[in-house]
């Protein structure tokens, strides 16, 4: 049964990728999005990081764009095994400032 790690609603600012939630208890995560308010012209992209070791480096493991208006607007990430660390994120890149509200899941 999937569980929320955190969620909330996170208002863009255009070009900044905003931290959305961080976990270290070593499960598996989909990052869900609700993109209904996007518009034509808005870009907002979806991020998860992750770490190999527990002393490595924070990587990019997951991105992907949407635009402009979206029939289907809950979107889903894959999911990510992360044992260390996972981190994720959201950056609009492009319209007007929008809201997203969002979860990260453990599964």
């Amino acid at each position: 049964m999937p569980s929320s790690v955190a969620s909330g609603t996170q208002t863009a600012v255009v070009s900044t990728e905003h931290t959305l939630a961080t976990d270290t208890t070593g499960q598996t995560y989909v990052l869900v999005i609700d993109c209904a308010n996007l518009a034509m012209g808005d870009t907002v992209e979806i991020r998860l990081y992750t770490k190999c070791l527990s002393g490595g480096t924070e990587r990019l493991a997951y991105l992907r764009s949407y635009a402009h208006v979206q029939g289907e607007p809950i979107k889903y990430s894959v999911p990510v095994p992360a044992d260390q660390h996972v981190k994720a994120t959201l950056k609009q890149t492009a319209g007007s400032a929008r809201q997203f509200p969002w979860s990260l899941l453990r599964i």
